[in-house]
């Protein structure tokens, strides 16, 4: 009887252990999505205080281009006012298609392209995009690191305990985005 008794008391002390084990990983792993986030975030602030700049540089060369400044400031301002991560996601999605739009202007303007401090903010830009390409990578890697965990045995039955869900806020390129543009000579 002491024996059983014993042996209970070893195989519910190793399952203690492993809980306690999946428990803090999951934990850890949900803080790590977040401290992810806030370099995304970080480095999509930064841009985004460039772009003023960067919109009253190239608006001296193209003042009649009114709407795509306009686009780039209200893309800028929904960034400013999103809440939530996922309207975050999204607001950065339009800042991104809003850019563009403003770069191919600038292309079209060589004076712009000469002007000194033009080139520097599209240094800074050119910085920020990278920053913020490889900060979104970062965050993917820590959500897909966490959704295994939460996921697989015996973290799925500890994250369904702990009340801890998959996340699903990844970054993915647009549609738009995957298709190969055409290059003509």
């Amino acid at each position: 009887m002491k024996k059983i008794l014993l042996g209970l008391g070893v195989v519910a002390l190793v399952i203690i252990i492993i809980f306690i084990g999946a428990y803090n990983s999951i934990v850890s792993k949900h803080e790590t999505i977040a401290a992810k986030w806030a370099q995304v975030d970080n480095q999509l602030q930064r841009r985004n205080d460039l772009i003023p700049n960067l919109v009253n540089t190239t608006k001296g060369y193209a003042a009649h281009e009114k709407n795509v400044f306009e686009a780039v400031t209200n893309a800028r301002s929904q960034w400013a006012k999103a809440g939530s991560l996922e309207e975050k996601v999204k607001a950065a999605s339009a800042v991104d298609a809003a850019l563009s739009r403003l770069l191919f202007v600038a292309e079209n303007y060589p004076d712009l392209k000469a002007n000194e401090t033009f080139l520097k903010l599209m240094d800074e830009l050119s910085g920020s995009e990278n920053r913020i390409v490889v900060e979104r990578m970062r965050y993917n890697d820590a959500v897909r690191d966490y959704n295994v965990t939460v996921r697989m045995f015996p973290g799925n039955i500890i994250a369904q305990i702990c009340n801890y869900r998959v996340a699903s806020e990844y970054f993915a390129a647009e549609e738009k985005a995957k298709i190969v543009p055409e290059v003509k000579f």
